[in-house]
């Protein structure tokens, strides 16, 4: 297992170096849901259940929307003459809360 923590580290390392030259092409490397794709491909060498890999497929399909709005900030922060730092708390604030209120309002999860 430890190959994931080397990939997610690679990726991490390669995208910020990329960044600073060619943010847009960061922006695609992020977009890319490599760590996504590893995962998957992980659980179902593990389990070799197809239920459960759909079941995290579709948790996935929910919760990636509801963690877009930690970017919302850091994407005006310019704008709105906020640093980095408080444009990432802003961040992670929003996306905690419109992924908590799912967890408290949308349907449980089965096992």
């Amino acid at each position: 297992m430890w190959w994931r923590a080397v990939i997610a580290g690679l990726i991490v390392a390669g995208v910020s170096q990329l960044a600073d030259r060619f943010p847009r092409m960061g922006a695609l490397l992020l977009t890319l849901p490599i760590i996504s794709i590893v995962a998957f491909v992980a659980v179902w060498n593990k389990e070799q259940d197809l239920t459960t890999v759909s079941r995290l497929a579709r948790e996935t399909l929910i919760l990636v929307p509801l963690g877009l709005p930690f970017f919302i900030p850091l994407a005006v922060s310019d704008r709105l003459g906020l640093g980095f730092w408080s444009s990432f708390a802003l961040g992670v604030l929003l996306a905690s809360a419109t992924i908590s209120l799912w967890f408290w309002l949308g349907p449980e999860a089965t096992k």
